[in-house]
């Protein structure tokens, strides 16, 4: 990519009375930006920070989230980007965990971030898909006896073995260590902030699906995990079928990203009406 040097225009800080303009541009891209906009909404909580890159206009043409140890950057897949000369004090005082966003922004700020002495340890490449109307209705009901209903309180152990166990293969990154007190704490914050549906097969809960972030007019769908013994029976289906059903009818469309290498769940969200927007990248450091 081509880091630029001239002085003017150059990036700066949003103030918050100024957050609206970057509302209206998150808007315009919030199908490709739905993690990025959550955390925009949910900045003051987080103490994140947001940073604009002016166009000719002085519109915004690039903006760069920071919320926590992630930063989220909605370039436009523009590689003309100049480099923020903030980075590299910024990034000498908070550690960055990971980059997330459409695969070309994501490729940007990596290279922005190996001038300042970052290095990945693992990036993970997903299709982005978006559902905006009612999904298939030929999937699959799933098995004889299957409940999908709201979590109850009693659930809440056999969820976090779920969700533990999604953690563990859809989530950490090759060097991170699973904590169980923050997996806990995870499922917590979900169960009393999103939108959850369990499954449950002879009594015991054997999946769960839930949102994991809401932008401006969309949900965002993740945490979908089900038992391996129960697997290939149409329940993963029968959940996002049931789930995208339910969040449709509150006026909001969906997004999701699933990693490229697992070809089944791909296959899945297809069947149920999921149809891919973009590449998306998270990097991890």
């Amino acid at each position: 990519m081509k880091l630029l040097t001239e002085k003017s225009p150059c990036w700066r800080k949003i103030p918050k009375s100024e957050h609206h303009k970057a509302e209206v541009y998150l808007r315009a891209r919030e199908r490709f930006c739905v993690t990025a906009s959550a955390r925009f909404l949910r900045l003051e909580e987080s103490q994140g920070h947001v940073w604009q890159f002016p166009g000719r206009d002085g519109e915004i043409s690039a903006l760069l989230l920071h919320n926590r140890r992630g930063l989220f950057p909605v370039f436009n897949k523009n590689d003309r980007v100049p480099g923020p000369r903030f980075l590299s004090r910024f990034l000498g005082k908070v550690p960055i965990h990971a980059v997330q966003g459409l695969r070309e922004d994501a490729a940007i700020l990596e290279d922005l971030m190996h001038v300042q002495g970052y290095v990945a340890s693992e990036r993970i490449e997903y299709d982005l898909m978006s559902l905006d109307t009612a999904p298939a209705p030929a999937v699959r009901k799933g098995p004889a006896g299957l409940v999908l209903r709201a979590p109850l309180p009693e659930d809440e152990e056999s969820l976090f073995t779920l969700q533990a166990a999604y953690e563990e293969e859809e989530v950490l990154s090759a060097k991170s260590v699973f904590n169980a007190a923050v997996c806990r704490l995870t499922l917590q914050q979900i169960l009393s902030r999103e939108h959850v549906l369990v499954a449950e097969l002879d009594g015991q809960v054997v999946g769960k699906i839930n949102t994991s972030a809401r932008s401006f007019t969309r949900f965002q769908i993740g945490g979908v995990y089900v038992r391996p013994d129960c697997r290939s029976l149409g329940i993963g289906a029968a959940m996002t079928t049931t789930f995208s059903q339910s969040l449709l009818a509150q006026g909001k469309g969906l997004t999701l990203f699933v990693k490229k290498r697992n070809a089944a769940a791909r296959k899945a969200y297809r069947k149920a009406g999921f149809a891919a927007l973009a590449d998306y990248r998270i990097t991890y450091y």
